[in-house]
């Protein structure tokens, strides 16, 4: 199986932007969890994060073509106010 996991806006700045609120964990640590789980139950994973709604919509897209079983994505703000995602 293979999956695309995709993060919206704001996900790069996890441990760095108010850690006492969203905690101390970085996008690094986040990656590193994700794809250790992926390892471990012999899921291939790509994981991607943008700040940019059509990088966003354009490795979706691409998703697509390339072979892609399905898309985990946590769009972020985009979830309320981007037509060209839903």
């Amino acid at each position: 199986m293979k999956l695309l996991i995709i993060n919206g806006p704001n996900l790069n700045m996890l441990g760095l932007r108010e850690p006492d609120i969203y905690g101390k964990r970085t996008y690094a640590d986040l990656v590193e969890y994700i794809m250790g789980v992926c390892r471990q139950t012999g899921i291939e994973a790509e994981v991607f994060q943008s700040n940019h709604e059509g990088a966003l919509i354009d490795v979706i897209q691409q998703a697509g073509e390339d072979g892609t079983d399905g898309i985990v994505l946590n769009p972020g703000a985009y979830t309320h106010y981007s037509y060209a995602i839903h």
